[in-house]
């Protein structure tokens, strides 16, 4: 990175460093199962750090940004991977088709729970495959990834196009991919997958999942009904046989 990429982060992490809070810290923990690393910053905090350091952001080369961007999703400290999603979309009109594969690699180096996968996924991978739909087989693609927040990412990249009623087919390829998934995290990356996707095409996602009610796990199979009416959903869990 350049000098004033490098002094840029420095002035960011001391401000992340002033603002934190071990309250903060210990209550943020307890969401996981696994260890995760915060500096304990309130959300009110970092949302004014992320509009404070915006216009240098702004500034920046899209290359010079994505180096800053990757320096600090290395760190591990969720707060910088909470900047780093909240300023990605911001850049999406510069997006370009090859910067999937450097995301692919972010994912798969540094998000390591599901706060981070949903954060930097749900804008800048929706906006991406907004900006270039045939990147939703690539998403499809990850499903087959040994690395359950791969496999995750996958199916939350989609939550916003599917929520639009966009890429059913798409929806209904990586719920299925991931069927028999017994990893929790999965279950419900993709049973929020199919929720969303009922908003606008609630009969072929009630049709999907009352097909599978037999093999699919129950933890997906309540996300997935969810805002299903009264009458479905009564329909639904009479016939319940998931695990």
């Amino acid at each position: 990175m350049r000098e004033g990429i490098n002094e840029l982060l420095f002035r960011l992490r001391a401000d992340l460093r002033a603002q934190a809070d071990e309250a903060n810290r210990d209550k943020y923990t307890r969401f996981f199962k696994e260890p995760v690393l915060y500096y304990g910053v309130s959300h009110e905090a970092l949302k004014q750090l992320q509009r404070q350091y915006w216009p240098e952001i702004w500034a920046l080369r899209r290359p010079e940004a994505y180096r800053l961007f990757e320096a600090m999703l290395a760190s591990d400290y969720s707060e910088e991977t909470f900047l780093v999603a909240a300023w990605l979309p911001k850049l999406k009109d510069q997006f370009e088709r090859k910067d999937l594969a450097l995301f692919k690699r972010w994912i798969d180096r540094y998000l390591n729970n599901w706060a981070k996968v949903d954060s930097f996924c749900n804008h800048a991978l929706g906006d991406f495959v907004e900006r270039f739909p045939e990147a939703v087989t690539d998403l499809v693609a990850w499903t087959r990834s040994q690395n359950r927040w791969m496999q995750r990412a996958a199916a939350v990249s989609l939550i916003l196009p599917a929520r639009r009623g966009e890429h059913l087919a798409e929806v209904f390829e990586i719920a299925e991919a991931l069927l028999a998934s017994p990893d929790d995290m999965v279950q419900k990356g993709y049973g929020w997958l199919l929720k969303e996707a009922s908003r606008q095409h609630q009969q072929q996602v009630f049709e999907f999942v009352m097909a599978r009610k037999a093999t699919m796990p129950r933890t997906a199979f309540r996300y997935a009904i969810e805002l299903m009416p009264p009458d479905l959903k009564a329909e639904a869990m009479s016939k319940e046989g998931s695990k």
